[in-house]
Formats: structure tokens, sequence, C-alpha cells
């Protein structure tokens, strides 16, 4: 039992340095966001949209720089369904013969492929589209806030809010830092991080409650590291175990989804540090103790206690 725990790692007596690793994190990705706006993909801003399905796979760097010295612009390549078949994303404005100006200039390089589709996406669209998903990412956060603060307590949900928003704002952040393209893909990846940093979440708020209902102890910083240390091989499995998968379809799932991959693959470490180290570590900011969970019992007059 003494060497069970002795192997206990001491997690709250680290919050301070996490404290200041998430704060320097999110100060970063804040800044990023006000003085370099995300890249936003042809979802959001509009522009055209070329399919072509080639007779042999092609080289999807040497289509991008070809049509990129014809003076495309904000061009995009990746690969559509199968290895053939070629999608270009040309961030200008509609064009009715840009199709077949775009296969003229792949067959003159000795290409052989034909044109499956040529349309165009409107900003109009692209704008209620990024209002829609605001909205939407708010009322998933608000929702997630209710549910909690119903199923646990008020400072449970406190908790879990600023964990996801922390989240958030740190994959959006790191976007924004490093230009990656932001698309719908992207934005269903963050929907995801929430629902996967919430469900980690509340694993450990489970744990929590159940222990300190449990502990004889009153010295809460003990209480959730031991909580925190029975779901740890838990937590480590299951964010083990995705990472896995999201790795082999970064590497094997091609362009079309590697900012999905991207997002989720920060989204999973993040929302792991954040379910330890902001929705339970900051449980002991709010002062959470055992009055909250387990309510004070009453007195009758006569002094004698009674149960609730």
């Amino acid at each position: 039992m003494k060497s069970l725990v002795n192997r206990q790692l001491d997690f709250m007596g680290k919050r301070r340095i996490a404290y200041t690793i998430s704060g320097l994190m999110l100060l970063v990705s804040i800044v990023s966001l006000l003085f370099q706006p995300l890249n936003l993909g042809l979802d959001f801003t509009g522009g055209t949209l070329v399919e072509v399905r080639y007779a042999m796979a092609p080289s999807l760097e040497a289509v991008r720089q070809l049509l990129e010295n014809a003076e495309f612009r904000d061009v995009s390549v990746q690969a559509f369904g199968a290895s053939t078949e070629v999608l270009i994303r040309l961030q200008q404005a509609f064009d009715p013969d840009v199709g077949e100006q775009v296969v003229s200039l792949l067959r003159n390089a000795g290409d052989e492929m034909e044109l499956i589709r040529a349309e165009f996406v409107g900003a109009q669209v692209g704008d209620q589209l990024r209002d829609q998903s605001g909205m939407g990412l708010l009322v998933a956060l608000g929702v997630v806030m209710l549910y909690v603060a119903f199923r646990f307590q008020y400072k449970f949900a406190i908790g879990a809010l600023l964990a996801l928003i922390h989240d958030v704002i740190i994959v959006v952040g790191i976007f924004s830092l490093f230009q990656l393209e932001f698309d719908l893909t992207v934005l269903a990846a963050l929907l995801a991080v929430i629902g996967y940093s919430l469900n980690d979440t509340i694993v450990v708020y489970d744990r929590i409650r159940e222990t300190i209902r449990k502990s004889r102890i009153d010295d809460m910083p003990a209480i959730f590291n031991e909580a925190i240390n029975m779901t740890l091989s838990r937590t480590l499995a299951t964010s083990g175990t995705t990472l896995l998968v999201l790795l082999a379809l970064l590497v094997l799932g091609g362009d079309m989804i590697e900012g999905f991959a991207i997002a989720l693959i920060i989204g999973i470490v993040v929302g792991t540090f954040s379910s330890i180290y902001v929705a339970a570590a900051l449980l002991l900011v709010v002062k959470l103790d055992r009055e909250d969970l387990i309510p004070a019992r009453k007195e009758d007059p006569e002094g004698e206690e009674e149960l609730p």
C-alpha cells in the first residue's frame, strides 16, 4: 500500500506551473488572433472549385506549381476520393471559362484529364457559415455549462466551461499562428474537441465527487490527486489510441482531411491537459469543499442532529 501511494503523481502540487504554461499558450493564441487573422478557406471566403479526373495519378505539388506560375491566386490542390481525381480551389471571382482554362493549361503540360465540374462558392455563403458556426460554438458551450451545473454543481460548471473555452482558443490560436487553412472540416474538429474534452472532464469530475464523498480528510489537493490518479490509466489509454488513429489519418488521409486531423490532435493533447489543470484545478480556486456536495446535518431545537 505504501509503494502504491509513493507512485501517486502530485498533479495539484504542479498546478502553478501548469497555470503558467496554460496562460502563456492562451496569451500567444489571443495575440496571434488579434494581429494575424485566420487563414480562412474557400468555404468562408468564396472562390472557384474545379474538379478534374486524370488518366494517371498526378503530382499534386506539380499541379499547384503549374497553376501558380500561370498567375492563379491562392491555389489549393487536393486529392478528392481516388488518387486520379483532383479538386482545385482558386480564391478568385468565378469565370464561366475557368474550368476549361485550367484543363487546357494542365493538358499543355502533357497530362491527360477531363473536367468534372467547375462551380463558384459565394462569399455571402461564407459569411453565413462563419456567423452560424460561431453561434453553434456558443450554443454548445452554453448547453455544456447547464448540463454540468445540473449534473454536479455550479462550481464544476465554471471549471468545465473555462476548460472548453481554453481548448478552443488554443486550437484556433495555433491555426492562426502557423496560418494553417481554417475550413469547415476544422470547424467540425473544433466541435469534436469540445465533445472529447467534456467527456474527459466529466470522467475526472465523477471521480473527484466520489472521492470527496468517501474521503475522511478535508485536504482537497490530496483528494484531487487521488481521484486524477485513479482515472489516469483510462485517460492515457483513450487519448493514446485516439491519437494513433488521428496520426494515421494525418499521414494517409490526404490533404482533404489534413486540417481536421491536425485540429483534433492539438485538441486532444490540450483537452487532456485542461481536464486536469483547468477543469479540475480551478475547483480549488473557486474553493470547492465537502459541504458543496454533502449538505450539512440539521440540528433540532434540543441540539440533537437530524438527517436532512
